[in-house]
């Protein structure tokens, strides 16, 4: 897999010196990283979508006992990222609480470390549909959406042409086959005019992007950015296939 044109589908990618793959989406460059983050240059913000903080304790109230440690490696993640890109702006597009109560689930250690990430920056809380009031007590803006550049930052994609929308909450991921079996993987999947973000939580799952969820976002066939180790894989449409 290539990090670099795809001139199959006309999308004009470019590897990044991060790992990523820089494009442009609506007219704005952005950098597809390897974390799953996305950062657009021009406002130097940092976007991130369905982190689903709290998910392992969610299940354990169910009684499916997970360990309970999803919402420390996000965060460790997260913190990683910002330490890399160090964002004015850190979006969180949706989803980032699993659900209502999860805010309130929080270790002291694990609040106090989210709070953290507001210092010398502002934070921007996309509602979703796992976390529709927002959070209470972090600090930090709440809104449905947000413009920024020529783009549109939601949570949950809206069907037929939405040039410039920036979304979450598909969790997207791509599957090659070849001689030596399958790879699926995590990944953004982009037409050039919008962009689904792949899941940034530690037990989020993932969708095959040859779904039929994803058939009402692309007039033309997307291109995956599917996450590997250390960097992003720009995949052909062609190349991928369904679970």
């Amino acid at each position: 897999m290539s990090a670099v044109a795809v001139h199959a589908e006309r999308r004009a990618f470019a590897a990044s010196p991060c790992g990523g793959v820089t494009l442009a989406v609506n007219g704005t460059e952005v950098v597809l990283r390897a974390s799953g983050a996305l950062h657009v240059r021009a406002s130097n913000a940092l976007l991130v979508a369905d982190l689903h903080f709290e998910k392992g304790s969610a299940y354990a109230t169910r009684g499916q006992l997970l360990p309970p440690y999803d919402t420390r490696e996000t965060l460790a993640r997260l913190e990683r990222e910002t330490a890399a890109v160090k964002p004015d702006l850190l979006v969180f597009l949706g989803d980032s609480f699993h659900d209502g109560a999860a805010e309130d689930r929080l270790a002291a250690d694990d609040a106090r470390r989210l709070a953290a990430l507001a210092s010398g920056r502002t934070l921007l809380w996309i509602v979703g549909n796992h976390d529709a009031d927002g959070p209470r007590a972090l600090p930090g803006e709440i809104a449905a959406e947000m413009t920024l550049e020529t783009l549109i930052l939601r949570h949950e994609p809206q069907p037929g042409a939405q040039p410039g929308e920036c979304a979450g909450h598909l969790h997207p991921a791509a599957k090659v086959a070849g001689r030596g079996g399958a790879v699926r993987r995590r990944c953004f999947v982009t037409d050039g005019s919008r962009v689904v973000l792949p899941a940034f939580g530690a037990y989020a799952g993932g969708l095959n992007v040859k779904d039929e969820a994803f058939r009402p976002l692309f007039a033309t066939r997307p291109t995956a950015a599917a996450l590997g180790s250390g960097r992003v894989h720009a995949i052909g449409w062609r190349s991928l296939v369904r679970d």
